[in-house]
Parts: C-alpha cells; sequence; structure tokens
C-alpha cells in the first residue's frame, strides 16, 4: 500500500492520529513477536523497546501525585506518556473492565492531556480503546 493510499484511509476527525497510528502499529507489532501468555512488565519493555528504536519520546511509570487542597492525597504511575500527548496504558485481561476505563479516564483527568489508549494483550490479539478528554 502506498502512503497517500495510507493517508486517505486515516481519519481526520482523531486527536493525534499519526502518533495513535503509530503507536498502535507498536502494540501490534509486539503481539505479533510476542504473542499471548506473558505478564505486563513483558509487554511493557517490549513496547518500551520498540519506541526507542522508533525514534519516540516517552516516559514510563509516570508518577502522577493526586492533590486534593494542595496536600497530596494519592498516586498514580502511568504505563507510558508518549510524546507529552498520549497516555498508553496497558492490560492482560481477557476483556476491558469498568475499573481499567475508569483508571483512564482518571488519568486523563489529572493530567488534562487529549488522549489516552488502553491497550489489552490477550489470547484473541491486541484490543484497545481510545479515550479523548475535551
Amino acid at each position: 500500500m502506498y502512503e497517500s493510499d495510507l493517508n486517505k484511509l486515516q481519519r481526520k476527525d482523531l486527536v493525534y492520529p499519526e502518533l495513535s497510528y503509530q503507536i498502535i502499529g507498536v502494540l501490534f507489532d509486539v503481539y505479533n513477536e510476542l504473542g499471548f501468555g506473558y505478564s505486563e512488565k513483558h509487554y511493557q519493555k517490549a513496547i518500551a523497546m520498540l519506541l526507542k528504536e522508533r525514534s519516540m519520546n516517552f516516559q514510563e511509570q509516570v508518577y502522577m501525585p493526586v492533590s486534593f487542597k494542595e496536600k497530596v492525597v494519592g498516586k498514580y504511575f502511568l504505563d507510558f506518556l508518549i510524546e507529552d500527548k498520549t497516555i498508553l496504558e496497558i492490560k492482560k485481561e481477557p476483556r476491558f473492565s469498568k475499573g481499567n476505563v475508569n483508571q483512564v479516564l482518571s488519568y486523563l483527568n489529572s493530567t488534562g492531556k487529549k488522549l489516552a489508549i488502553l491497550a489489552n494483550f490477550d489470547r484473541d490479539g491486541v484490543k484497545f480503546r481510545r479515550f479523548v478528554n475535551l
């Protein structure tokens, strides 16, 4: 497929479409090589290797304090913050749970970032959901 064909396939209403496609490509490449059955930390290390290999700017296990009345009352650790724009949270479960979704929505709310991708490595492949904070 030619680049012009790929551009026609990309949706124009997405937040950070090119970055999203790159991240999702990394997820599929990791799954295609590793397959199913590894722990989250193994997938996370493989994702980090590919992000670095592809010269994408990212941070892992990003500390995010939760504050109330100027006091820290909790903390989050984002799996990945990519290009300082997109949160990537990875899971290894049969399906996305309400808790997973709430976790990602909390991350978006706390950070003010516009996009988060929740990815799940399961027996049938990689599943992902995009969450937009407008």
